[in-house]
């Protein structure tokens, strides 16, 4: 039986693969969570089984939740523990991380950096064990790509650069961490995800993450129909199961070890901000919300009028206002990401990424179906 640890199993991505190993009756699975006290880990692992849609007293024996924290030595777990877990995995599979890009970098290196050295040294400590480095999957993202001009290459980037954001440049340093691990010959794959939406058929997704913030913001609903000047920025978006889907068949085989793979829609699939908007606009309408008529004005005045807004509204609105400089900077460049080479690679497996365009609908439409609804505009 193949025993796969997963970090990050209750967030966007790992609930994804999770769902995906489990529908494989010869795969166990041993699922790092947070939680400070037992019942909180059996209730967060009963919710994740429950959004995989299975019977958490069926999968009694195959799934194990332990307790812990990714970014800490041995993950925080016991000696014992540890060691078990250690002499036992037959693969690793590393999403955990804040997907936050406005933390500051001490919290964002802890996030990525920590919980990259640790999930190293387990995989050097199961050689120990077992004779055989597990295959490692290890989540990063486009976005170390960071104000690279250009296509982002699928390869490791070594040119001097800046980032949009501390998630960018935390991710960015984790992969220099790991870079001597994959120089050294050890089993471990890349995997670059883009921007991270729903099921690309039902739209289905633990947490509303980023996306879903910048639809709010794209539906104008929060700045009044007041939008800054885009200009041919596009957005690059990839469905939580076509992830899961690649991850789990890469951790399958060898074949993957060394490999960076772009999963993401890339240069050509790409949304213009201009068309996403429409496609917002149109959805939040279909949901029977009302839409502004929409103003375009320049970035800076933009930024003025956002900070007037936000002076006599209310605490989520506010909140919401505060977190478009960072929006905007991400947004700031027409920046694309190169995948052919993973397109060739992930052709054999029959796996890959449609244009963004075609995951809006069904993810906004989830979204307005299980969220709040937001109040009516005055």
């Amino acid at each position: 039986m193949n025993i796969y640890f997963v970090t990050g199993a209750t967030g966007a991505v790992g609930s994804a693969i999770v769902e995906k190993l489990i529908s494989d009756e010869s795969v166990a699975l041993r699922l790092l969570i947070r939680a400070s006290s037992p019942g909180e880990l059996r209730d967060r692992l009963r919710s994740l089984l429950s959004f995989c849609g299975q019977d958490p007293d069926q999968l009694a024996g195959r799934i194990v939740a332990l307790p812990g924290d990714a970014s800490l030595p041995m993950f925080g777990l016991t000696e014992d523990m540890y060691l078990k877990l250690a002499s036992e995995c037959t693969g690793i599979i590393h999403c955990a991380g804040a997907v936050r890009m406005n933390l500051p970098i001490e919290d964002a290196r802890k996030s990525a950096v920590d919980s990259a050295r640790a999930i190293l040294a387990l995989g050097k400590r199961a050689f120990e064990l077992q004779g055989l480095h597990p295959k490692t999957e290890f989540i990063s993202t486009v976005g170390v790509g960071g104000r690279l001009p250009g296509a982002v290459p699928e390869g490791w980037i070594t040119t001097a650069r800046t980032f949009h954001n501390t998630y960018e440049q935390a991710k960015s340093e984790a992969e220099d961490l790991v870079r001597p691990e994959v120089d050294a010959g050890h089993p471990i794959t890349i995997h670059r995800p883009s921007m991270v939406v729903g099921h690309a058929e039902t739209g289905k997704i633990i947490h509303f993450q980023v996306f879903f913030y910048l639809a709010e913001f794209l539906s104008g609903r929060r700045t009044y129909g007041f939008f800054p000047t885009f200009g041919e920025t596009r957005l690059d978006l990839v469905a939580a199961n076509h992830v899961a889907e690649t991850v789990v068949w890469s951790a399958q085989t060898r074949a993957t070890s060394g490999h960076i793979l772009h999963l993401c829609a890339g240069p050509d699939g790409a949304i213009p901000i201009s068309e996403l908007r429409t496609i917002v606009a149109s959805v939040y309408r279909d949901h029977g919300l009302t839409v502004p008529r929409s103003f375009t004005v320049p970035t800076t005045l933009f930024l003025t009028l956002a900070r007037l807004l936000g002076l006599g509204a209310d605490h989520k609105t506010k909140k919401a206002l505060s977190t478009l400089p960072v929006f905007l900077d991400y947004l700031s460049g027409n920046q694309s990401f190169a995948n052919a080479s993973t397109k060739e690679t992930l052709r054999a497996a029959g796996i890959e990424f449609p244009p963004s365009r075609a995951l809006v609908t069904a993810s906004l439409s989830n979204y307005l179906q299980n969220r709040i609804r937001p109040k009516p505009l005055p």
